[in-house]
């Protein structure tokens, strides 16, 4: 069994202190989705000493400042999944950043473009059933897929072309943020097809 710590959207205090590793002592893997200080994604990286993987949120920074005044592009230490298809320890994992185009700014796709991102992970999946056996193990995104966690307004509505990656290769698990959660009953988890889909807004530890 592998322990997957996820964050998005909001950065939780506790995590962001010393406390975080005898809290996170088991955890495995660090996997972000997004609209994260990439100072925030170092922190929980070097404090648990495990890697991370992630892709950038609608609100993510081309360059951005820490409170200490370093520049940074990314989250040093971290692999980047948007339209990458990446293995650790037999793990196969993918991703794409960004969520629907509602206004000007960095990291946000039309329906269309999104399509495009999808399709061209397509190959290297379906490389992966010839020799894994299987084609993706854990799908990343910032945005949800369409018809899953997904709401009417316009930033928050569902990718078209991520519900179709997950029904046609069929990831154990798709997590995601963006979909920020206020009531104790806003759905976490929903099965879409044979996968798992996942809300990462905050944290959650997930068991795979």
């Amino acid at each position: 069994m592998m322990k997957i710590l996820c964050l998005s959207d909001k950065l939780v205090p506790f995590i962001y202190g010393p406390q975080a590793r005898q809290r996170f002592q088991g955890v495995d893997l660090i996997i972000g989705c997004g609209d994260l200080h990439y100072y925030y994604l170092e922190y929980v990286l070097t404090t648990l000493n495990v890697p991370l993987f992630y892709v950038r949120g609608n609100h993510d920074v081309v360059v951005e400042y820490s409170p200490e005044g370093h520049q940074r592009t990314h989250p040093h230490g971290g692999a980047d999944l948007h339209r990458h298809v990446l293995r650790w320890n037999d793990l196969i994992l993918a991703g794409v950043e960004g969520c629907l185009r509602y206004r000007s700014g960095q990291f946000q796709y039309t329906q269309k473009q999104m399509w495009r991102y999808a399709l061209g992970l397509a190959p290297r999946l379906m490389a992966n059933r010839l020799v894994y056996g299987r084609y993706l193990d854990v799908l990343v995104t910032h945005a949800p897929p369409l018809g899953v966690h997904d709401q009417t307004d316009a930033p928050h509505r569902g990718i078209n072309a991520f519900a179709w990656l997950a029904r046609t290769f069929k990831p154990s698990l798709y997590i995601h943020g963006h979909i920020h959660r206020y009531r104790p009953d806003d759905p976490v988890e929903t099965r879409l097809g044979d996968t798992r889909v996942v809300n990462a807004f905050g944290f959650q530890e997930i068991d795979l």
